[in-house]
């Protein structure tokens, strides 16, 4: 994290080169970049990325989210269950702090990168060939059970490398792109989803009275095109991590001088700002993924309704992110992303308690519900974005890795703690789904108040933004009068 993939190669390519060329041909590389990298280099490498992640997508798509869970509840899963699949991925970054400082003492991105996600690749396809093999004779608790280990062993390697891609990006989009850039790749992304998850969940559905088999097969085509998606990383620049350590050793974003930090752990301690981003980072994951894994299974289990109609949903999701995305990036690059996070993240706070209510009625299937998805995708997008660029604007050049790592392992701890309660709490008698949509509604709203104590370069303040919106409109109208 699904699409015909020979479609989307055209119009993606070109819209990647009209819009990629026309940017970074005005632009150039900050100063404090320690690496050379030429404009052509930059143009290739970030059209590459943009595929990549398109196929990265089918992949995630397949061995994720609603497809995932609806196996999961083929195979007789409970919540609980449910809740600790959905923690295992958030509670294995723990490891990637270790990943970064293995990472960090190579030589190679594209390489660390290339053998970790190969890997965990692969072992889904052992899973998708027992899936497929073995559908009508394996023991569904045997099913669980495999695609368990699966789950642990290949979180477990993504955790070491998760960082290293984070800082391979930080490293080759400039820095006045961020924005855009993300935006336009996340938008071709949800371009993937939009399209494709709804046709794996038709499929999936439309196999007759052997889903889980159906499932198999999506997953042989998702696995499929995680291993082309790994292709196309050899056609963007590699970065060795050592280039920083030689050129750019007291260069921080955070305006401290190298040589008064001699350990690591003591100089994230003495980083109040990003302690305080960690804080709201925590919080608001861990209040998110209270009830994240269970708005599928409310739709599935609670209220009986069709994987394919489910992933409809996701997929009007997905269309809402990819129509906005490109807008947040760049009110973004214009704004700064802290206002953004503040602002889209109370309504994102307030949206599990539009979820009260609602039902197994036309009203509510063919209105609400959609309606609801279409909020989500279009909140969400901007969370997710804003949330990676923040990262990338308080992290030091020097230890990019490792400070994305440790935000990764804290909030990964919080997300697990929190599907894994959320799991608990639904089981507990007299408490429902739509209670936990009301807690992690209050949670949410607690999670975003640390956020107003970060401090992040080039934003602007709350207080400034409306003012100079009004201003920049008032401006237009009198220069087209």
């Amino acid at each position: 994290m699904v699409e015909p993939v020979a479609e989307l190669n055209k119009p993606l390519s070109l819209q990647t080169a009209e819009i990629l060329d026309k940017k970074i041909s005005q632009l150039v590389l900050p100063p404090k970049t320690a690496l050379k990298i030429s404009k052509k280099d930059v143009r290739s490498t970030l059209k590459a990325s943009t595929v990549d992640g398109v196929f990265a997508t089918v992949f995630e798509s397949a061995t994720g989210g609603v497809l995932l869970g609806n196996f999961l509840l083929q195979l007789g899963a409970s919540s609980v269950q449910i809740g600790i699949f959905s923690a295992i991925p958030m509670v294995v970054n723990l490891l990637q702090p270790l990943g970064a400082c293995i990472a960090d003492r190579t030589t190679s991105r594209h390489w660390y990168n290339l053998g970790i996600f190969g890997v965990s690749r692969l072992l889904w396809l052992v899973l998708a060939v027992a899936i497929v093999w073995g559908s009508q004779h394996a023991d569904p608790h045997q099913l669980l059970q495999w695609t368990l280990v699966t789950v642990v062993a290949a979180s477990v390697l993504g955790a070491f490398a998760n960082s290293n891609w984070f800082s391979w990006m930080a490293a080759v989009v400039p820095h006045r792109l961020r924005g855009r850039y993300f935006g336009f790749r996340n938008s071709a992304t949800s371009l993937v989803t939009l399209l494709g998850v709804p046709l794996m969940g038709l499929f999936v559905s439309a196999w007759g009275t052997d889903p889980i088999l159906g499932y198999g097969v999506v997953l042989l085509v998702g696995v499929l095109a995680g291993i082309i998606s790994l292709g196309y990383q050899f056609l963007m620049v590699d970065v060795n991590p050592q280039a920083y350590k030689k050129d750019a050793p007291g260069d921080r974003l955070t305006q401290k001088k190298a040589n008064l930090i001699t350990d690591f752990v003591p100089s994230v301690l003495k980083d109040s700002n990003f302690l305080m981003f960690l804080l709201y980072f925590s919080v608001w994951t861990f209040a998110v993924n209270l009830c994240a894994p269970f708005f599928n299974i409310y739709l599935l289990k609670d209220l009986s309704l069709d994987v394919s109609l489910v992933t409809i949903y996701s997929s009007l999701s997905s269309g809402a992110n990819l129509l906005l995305l490109m807008f947040w990036g760049k009110l973004a690059d214009r704004w700064g992303n802290r206002p953004l996070l503040i602002a889209v993240g109370l309504a994102v706070a307030l949206t599990p308690l539009l979820w009260l209510g609602t039902g197994n009625y036309p009203f509510a299937v063919w209105v609400w519900l959609p309606l609801l998805h279409l909020l989500g995708g279009t909140t969400l997008g901007a969370i997710a974005l804003c949330t990676n660029n923040i990262q990338m604007e308080i992290a030091p050049l020097d230890q990019p890795s490792t400070y994305f790592a440790i935000a990764a392992a804290v909030s990964g701890v919080a997300g697990g703690l929190g599907t894994t309660a959320g799991g608990f709490l639904a089981e507990l008698p007299g408490m429902s789904l739509e209670a936990l949509f009301a807690l992690s509604a209050a949670v949410r709203l607690v999670g975003l108040l640390p956020l107003v104590w970060v401090r992040e370069p080039r934003s602007l303040s709350i207080g400034s933004i409306v003012p100079n919106f009004v201003f920049s409109q008032l401006q237009r109208l009198t220069a087209n009068d």
